[in-house]
């Protein structure tokens, strides 16, 4: 089943070429979407569009749907605050708040009204448990988020957006400041959080995207040539151009 439906989008900034060029994109529920290509193919911009981040950013033109359960996320009447508590976000470099662990996790939830400490206690222990991070902070909740490693924080940022239990997660090239091993730590996370979330996300390197890829998308200068099944797209595609990338011949 198709969590978000991607239909003719067009994406313009005042400068440059244009950025997305007639992108249809189905990408299914429960599952690891990766959106994969070189530098400048307009797989962030993408992003941005499903959560309607490019609302604060000056744009020329942005023409098409994007369908989440149907409901069309760029429609004006939407309710953007309450779109992104359904679309959680997580960027390349971590954005912790100059505050402990435990209130980074619950500063959300508290903005939304919710002051049950009960109820963010368990949003706490449940995003955190989540991201993998739970066993190596549980015992440092009031420390300063600040004091937490890179990769600590890539996963607090990850765990702060699971803590409003969205039903899809973004992912901006997560991992593209961290070491092998907190690598490894937030892939597994992914691995878990897809039976709960639809994940999409734009991997750090095409290495990346066929480990991960239950579904991936090719993006080559805003324009998507192919999209399969991940075992498929990155042993036999059947486009040459990804192929081309695929196995390194250019990007």
């Amino acid at each position: 089943m198709d969590k978000i439906v991607i239909q003719d989008l067009n994406l313009q900034y005042p400068t440059g070429p244009q950025s997305l060029k007639d992108i249809n994109l189905s990408i299914p529920a429960n599952a690891i979407t990766v959106l994969f290509g070189p530098a400048g193919g307009g797989k962030s911009s993408l992003l941005r569009c499903v959560n309607r981040l490019n609302d604060i950013i000056d744009v020329k033109s942005l023409t098409g749907r994007i369908l989440l359960d149907g409901e069309n996320v760029l429609d004006p009447k939407v309710d953007v605050i309450a779109l992104r508590r359904r679309v959680g976000m997580v960027f390349a470099r971590p954005v912790v708040l100059p505050m402990s662990i435990r209130e980074n996790m619950t500063y959300g939830l508290e903005l939304a009204g919710e002051k049950r400490k009960s109820r963010l206690e368990d949003a706490v222990e449940r995003g955190l448990k989540h991201a993998a991070l739970w066993e190596e902070v549980r015992e440092r909740l009031d420390d300063p988020a600040i004091a937490l490693s890179g990769g600590q924080q890539q996963r607090l940022c990850l765990a702060r957006v699971l803590a409003n239990q969205p039903e899809v997660i973004l992912l901006d090239e997560p991992t593209s400041g961290l070491d092998p091993i907190s690598t490894g730590k937030v892939e597994t996370a992914l691995q878990e959080l897809k039976k709960d979330y639809t994940v999409v996300i734009v991997p750090h390197s095409v290495q990346q995207a066929a480990r991960i890829a239950d579904y991936g998308a090719f993006f080559l200068q805003g324009e998507l040539i192919e999209a399969a099944e991940g075992k498929e797209l990155f042993t036999q595609p059947k486009v040459k151009r990804t192929e081309d990338y695929v196995e390194g011949r250019f990007g």
